[in-house]
């Protein structure tokens, strides 16, 4: 068992050795920085997916809220030629159009909410992208010249491959340490970002009833006060009046 656990130790060595030769540390810094810039270009394309749906869901609640002065000025006009069905209709309608303007409102508040979180996080991101590439140039540069020193060190003194392999094979695990923990860094911000909440949830069935019935005593609420607001004349030719 100890000459395998030897023989298993010499090869493990050797293989570091061959990957700690064969791999480039600037390259995997530069690797690294691209990837993070991947992360925040992703970050910033999720800010402005987000403007645009908010803008959308603006526009379709002015939309709406259109709708709702035209539905009560057809309702006033209604009742001043005696149709009182027709205004009683379209105050129905707009009392629909006031609860779907109330819904896109809630939304449009919630992805205002999620968008600040996004940016919020974005410059955090970038913050961590700059620092990381102000290090990893200084890293690149150290390490051309302690490569430019073993070379020059090795032609002067002799000294062996075995401690230039030792020597690099310390920077490199230096090197991976700063890089994996800028990576975390960037990773756990994006982490923190969260996702969209649903703003669609369904209502149950007491609530729909609720909401009806409080739509119909504000229709006929609306429909008083427009009688009110008639000559006595017309009020008397009204059907019910």
């Amino acid at each position: 068992m100890g000459m395998l656990s030897r023989m298993s130790t010499i090869v493990k060595s050797k293989m570091n050795r061959i990957l700690d030769n064969a791999e480039d540390p600037r390259e995997t810094l530069d690797y690294s920085y691209e990837k993070q810039l991947e992360m925040l270009r992703n970050v910033k394309r999720g800010v402005v997916e987000m403007v645009t749906a908010k803008r959308q869901i603006q526009q379709q609640a002015s939309t709406v809220q259109g709708n709702i002065a035209k539905l009560g000025s057809q309702a006033q006009q209604a009742l001043e030629v005696g149709r009182e069905d027709l205004a009683r209709m379209a105050l129905q309608r707009k009392q629909a159009a006031v609860v779907e303007l109330q819904g896109l409102d809630d939304q449009i508040a919630g992805m205002e909410t999620e968008q600040d979180k996004l940016t919020v996080a974005e410059q955090r991101l970038q913050a961590k992208v700059s620092a990381f590439k102000t290090k990893k140039e200084i890293i690149k540069a150290q390490y051309t010249a302690a490569q430019a020193q073993v070379r020059i060190g090795s032609a002067l003194s002799g000294i062996s491959e075995e401690m230039g392999d030792i020597s690099l094979a310390v920077e490199r695990a230096e090197n991976k340490t700063d890089q994996m923990r800028a990576r975390a860094g960037a990773i756990d911000e994006l982490a923190a970002v969260g996702v969209l909440n649903d703003f669609s949830g369904a209502q149950d069935d007491i609530s729909r009833e609720l909401e009806a019935l409080t739509s119909s005593q504000n229709v006929e609420d609306e429909l008083n006060a427009l009688k009110s607001g008639l000559p006595s004349a017309e009020r008397k030719q009204l059907p019910g009046s």
